[in-house]
């Protein structure tokens, strides 16, 4: 077997937010768990911030919240999360899971997604600067962009482009991408 070809399993049994997994694996590695609910979206931005090193998550979450990883624009399931895993990775709502399987059933349904990660190495904008246009534009989904954005735009020219008329859930990847270096 060659080294490409060799799987690796390291179990950890641990709480996950906590361990540096950094310092387990200096090679790209992917994630496969059950994780739980209540802290699943935190999971998901640690795996973000370590995009670099997992290519690949397989995971069981609350149905809701991964219909909402998994939804595209234009929906009102679309949001954060939405849009910065959509930017790193190939989303896929693989299938659902009865609460009925468990023992005791709980009272959501599950469903088990898979981030695979995609080609780019890095956004074309400042990657700092999009996180913090993503999760402002979608802290008042409401409101246009040009005021959910107002404390980043500095000049009048910024607050006339046509995407600030935008609502955050009408924008895609690229078009938060373009927003983020207007505002640059």
């Amino acid at each position: 077997m060659s080294e490409k070809q060799r799987i690796y399993l390291c179990i950890a049994h641990c709480d996950f937010l906590k361990y540096d997994i950094s310092k387990v694996f200096d090679k790209p590695f992917g994630i496969i768990g059950n994780f739980p609910y209540n802290i699943s979206s935190q999971i998901l931005f640690k795996v973000l911030k370590h995009r670099n090193q997992v290519d690949l998550l397989v995971g069981m979450f609350q149905k809701e919240v991964a219909e909402r990883i998994t939804s595209n624009p234009g929906t009102k399931k679309y949001g954060i999360l939405s849009v910065l895993c959509q930017a790193y990775y190939n989303l896929e709502l693989m299938f659902s899971v009865n609460e009925t399987v468990f023992v005791p059933p709980p009272k959501v349904k599950s469903a088990v997604i898979r981030l695979t990660r995609n080609t780019s190495e890095s956004l074309e904008c400042h990657e700092e600067l999009f996180f913090t246009v993503v999760k402002q534009g979608f802290n008042q989904r409401r409101k246009t962009l040009r005021n959910s954005l107002k404390a980043l735009i500095h000049d009048p020219r910024q607050a006339a482009h046509p995407l600030m008329a935008q609502r955050p859930e009408q924008l895609g990847v690229a078009e938060f991408i373009e927003l983020t270096k207007l505002l640059e």
